[in-house]
């Protein structure tokens, strides 16, 4: 028996009893649900003061897009998946390659179906894992960990820190051992799960919202948005095509009809779409514009705009009139 095991898990409020579900066992559906309902509420709240050092991973993150490099994500059990799911959803919504956000789990591919808790227990397959993706110092590497102390997770960083690349620990337990394995520490602690020890409950979705700043918050910092649109989403299926026919026209104000057409002329890249109807450039100068704003589609018209007042300025000081500048 591994009784040092034993009593580290007894010092993590992610292990601890909830004492407002003891009775929980006694109790009818609705009450029940009650109980979980309450307890998820308190999730955000805890998030919610961890955005400090989110905002630092997010800072390091998108540096690392912008100089073609890679968010890296590493976890066991539930927090390993929560990571997949994470970077799998991110080439459809951003347009990325399936290669700039990757997750990699303790246990490989059928751990993502099957669990493979033995796995999670090794010091170094981790390092042979982040081996495998040919890891470079230019990537951010987030390890995910409920309890903090997963060797698989512990012996990831080391790897990733050793190698000289920024490193992030995710846990909800603030004595997380990862936290000293890592240049950032993002500690949401939720406190004791409805049943003692589930860590895919409230631990599992203060993971699921971290992840998601993550991701959100350093796409947007390198162009994916305009507003709050998703203007480099992929149309890849019939959902999407019309999510993107929508977006065009949200940006824009045309009707549907001329949405289609542009979108036709430039193979439904709706960004692209977007600059050709406000801007009034063909698909060529367009493109060209976006590539000279590393693809901020405001940035571009701003640019663009600019551009048109410096001629009209040029124009009328040749034949002696006054422009009004633009209001900004």
């Amino acid at each position: 028996m591994n009784t040092q095991l034993i009593n580290e898990l007894a010092t993590l409020a992610s292990e601890a009893r909830n004492a407002d579900t003891l009775d929980i066992d006694l109790l009818p559906s609705e009450q029940i649900l009650e109980k979980i309902n309450a307890a998820d509420r308190e999730v955000p709240a805890a998030v919610h003061r961890e955005i400090p050092q989110i905002a630092r991973a997010v800072d390091a993150i998108a540096e690392a897009f912008k100089r073609g490099a890679r968010l890296v994500y590493i976890g066991a059990g539930t927090s390993g998946r929560l990571g997949i799911l994470d970077a799998v959803e991110c080439p459809p919504t951003y347009g990325v390659s399936e290669k700039m956000v990757v997750a990699l789990i303790a246990g490989g591919e059928e751990a993502v179906y099957r669990a493979q808790e033995g796995a999670e227990d090794s010091l170094t397959l981790a390092g042979e894992d982040l081996r495998k993706i040919q890891l470079t110092e230019n990537d951010v590497v987030v390890g995910i960990a409920a309890s903090g102390r997963t060797p698989y997770v512990i012996g990831g960083l080391r790897y990733a820190r050793a190698l000289g690349c920024t490193t992030v620990a995710l846990s909800c337990n603030k004595s997380a051992a990862i936290a000293t394995e890592a240049d950032i520490a993002i500690l949401p602690e939720v406190g004791p799960e409805v049943l003692t020890g589930s860590t895919r409950m409230k631990a599992g979705t203060a993971q699921k919202l971290v992840l998601n700043m993550l991701t959100t918050a350093s796409m947007i910092r390198i162009g994916k948005s305009f507003y709050n649109l998703m203007v480099d989403v992929k149309a890849t299926n019939e959902k999407l095509v019309s999510r993107t026919r929508r977006i065009v026209m949200e940006a824009t104000g045309v009707e549907l009809a001329e949405a289609d057409r542009v979108l036709e002329e430039c193979e439904h890249n709706a960004k692209l779409a977007i600059m050709m109807i406000l801007s009034g450039l063909n698909r060529h100068d367009a493109g060209s514009a976006l590539e000279k704003s590393d693809g901020f589609l405001r940035q571009a018209l701003r640019q663009i705009s600019a551009f048109k007042q410096e001629q009209k300025i040029d124009q009328a000081r040749n034949t002696g009139r006054t422009v009004e500048e633009p209001v900004t």
